[in-house]
């Protein structure tokens, strides 16, 4: 396991898919390096590409009323993706590049050691939580993998492009506000 400082330096000169050749930055993550709570999405789009910060798009500003529903701000949570690195038109990033990319997440896991991890849609569920995961029927169920209590929500784009998936939202927020409050130990 690389310390945080090397695994940056990595991640941000990394070559090991083609999405490198077609990227303007890496979007490493962002948040506490001791957040009890991590949100994991698919990866990049363009305003984060642009940006080098994740979820700073429409999605991003709905990810932050999503947040702020249950009194929580991107302060205190740490926010990145599968991969690193836009897909091209922002489509689904392809298995091998979520390979070439899911050890840099998997050290971020390591150093961060969240209690909470909500994978946002089902790319980052179907990684993470498992492979079969379907997000219409499995989002809000909760798993707990190696002592770290996980569960998917609507992506924040997916919801944007069909509200009616909100009153769900809602309630899977409720529930990660009352997992929040049964396991995590402070700053929320």
């Amino acid at each position: 396991m690389k310390d945080w400082k090397s695994l940056y330096e990595e991640c941000m000169s990394c070559q090991k898919c083609p999405l490198w050749e077609t990227r303007h930055n890496v979007v490493f993550g962002e948040g506490p390096q001791n957040a009890e709570v991590m949100f994991i999405g698919e990866g990049p789009g363009e305003q984060e590409d642009l940006s080098g910060r994740p979820f700073v798009g429409r999605g991003g500003k709905f990810l932050d009323e999503m947040l702020a529903m249950i009194d929580l701000d991107r302060s205190k949570v740490f926010i990145g993706n599968m991969v690193k690195c836009r897909p091209p038109a922002n489509r689904d990033p392809l298995p091998a590049e979520q390979e070439a990319c899911i050890g840099y997440l998997r050290n971020q896991v390591a150093l961060i050691r969240p209690k909470i991890i909500v994978c946002l849609g089902r790319i980052a569920a179907m990684k993470l939580i498992r492979p079969d995961f379907k997000i219409t029927r499995d989002h809000g169920q909760w798993t707990k993998k190696a002592g770290v209590e996980m569960m998917a929500i609507f992506h924040p784009a997916a919801l944007l492009r069909d509200p009616r998936k909100r009153p769900e939202t809602y309630a899977d927020l409720k529930s990660l506000q009352a997992k929040i409050q049964e396991v995590c130990d402070h700053t929320y």
